[in-house]
């Protein structure tokens, strides 16, 4: 894009965007794209429910591939899109908040494609926090939305890990030096290790003994390491100030919100249960994973996987 406004004032220019799309765009009399979903992926991909539960969506509904038109965007302050790391900006990139991820992506769908109405948002984890957002702020943008493992607010445990990130990040002495260094690269470590920790499923953490799980934590480190220091800091500070619960009761689109049990991080109770009250004409799901079985098998989506489907048939 050729520049992109923050919500306190500074002005990027030539912003760059990445993005993907998946299956064929359908079009109205006027050219008007009529089936796009905005997929926003959560932290890194990791044990995502919606990665699991794919294929037996696909196999069990009566989608031909092409019935919705996927665009997935890398938002604002990850690698490929314009971010600390990819502008060469680092600590001083603008500060951005969840309402400037959702402006980003936003400003470049008007931009690149001919949308008068998105059909749905659907997101998980992190992704989810854009797809409520964008929600709360555009109630008219979109049909519904589709949130796995989501919360309005940062508050209690998940503040807390906010936190501890941030004073991992605090205690770096050279945060302020372009070089590369050893205390970065340490803090990354520590970092990723407290992702792990509550990105995990339960699954993961009941049925391995501490050796495999030693080796699927080191993996994940090894892999969190070509992540850059300061992309997770402005992230996380932008975490840090997500509240949109006063403005739940804006959403106009029709919502399917699941919760997983395996989470560690998401509360049913405190955290998506509160959305069936908060949020008109919406559904609150909660799916418990088997956690004594050791594989994922057709049976684990039925039950979910029959409450998507049904979702998802009002929109085809």
């Amino acid at each position: 894009m050729d520049s992109f406004e923050f919500e306190y004032g500074r002005v990027l220019e030539n912003v760059e965007v990445s993005y993907s799309t998946y299956g064929n765009p359908k079009y109205d009399d006027e050219g008007y794209i009529t089936n796009a979903i905005l997929f926003f992926s959560n932290f890194k991909g990791a044990y995502s429910f919606l990665t699991e539960s794919h294929q037996y969506i696909l196999e069990h509904s009566g989608f031909i591939g092409d019935e919705f038109y996927f665009i997935v965007v890398n938002s604002l302050g990850s690698p490929n899109s314009c971010s600390p790391s990819t502008t060469n900006l680092k600590f001083n990139f603008p500060n951005y908040t969840y309402l400037d991820l959702v402006n980003f992506q936003r400003q470049f769908l008007a931009e690149k494609f001919k949308i008068k109405k998105i059909l749905g948002l659907i997101g998980e984890g992190y992704g989810a926090f854009q797809v409520l957002t964008w929600a709360c702020e555009y109630p008219d943008d979109m049909e519904f939305i589709f949130a796995v493992n989501v919360a309005a607010k940062i508050n209690g445990y998940k503040f807390i890990i906010a936190k501890v990130i941030d004073n991992i990040i605090d205690s770096i002495d050279d945060f302020y030096s372009e070089e590369y260094s050893v205390s970065k690269t340490r803090s990354l470590v520590a970092i990723n290790t407290l992702i792990f920790a509550f990105s995990s499923s339960k699954r993961v953490f009941n049925d391995l003994n501490n050796e495999e799980m030693g080796v699927i934590l080191d993996d994940f480190i090894d892999e969190g390491l070509f992540l850059d220091i300061y992309d997770v800091k402005f992230h996380n500070d932008a975490l840090m100030q997500y509240d949109i619960e006063d403005k739940l009761s804006n959403i106009k689109a029709k919502s399917l919100f699941v919760h997983t049990s395996s989470s560690h991080y998401f509360d049913f109770e405190s955290d998506m249960l509160p959305l069936k009250e908060l949020v008109n004409d919406s559904i609150v799901i909660k799916y418990d994973n088997i956690i004594d079985e050791q594989y994922f098998s057709e049976k684990d989506y039925v039950p979910i996987g029959k409450e998507v489907i049904s979702f998802l048939e009002q929109f085809k």
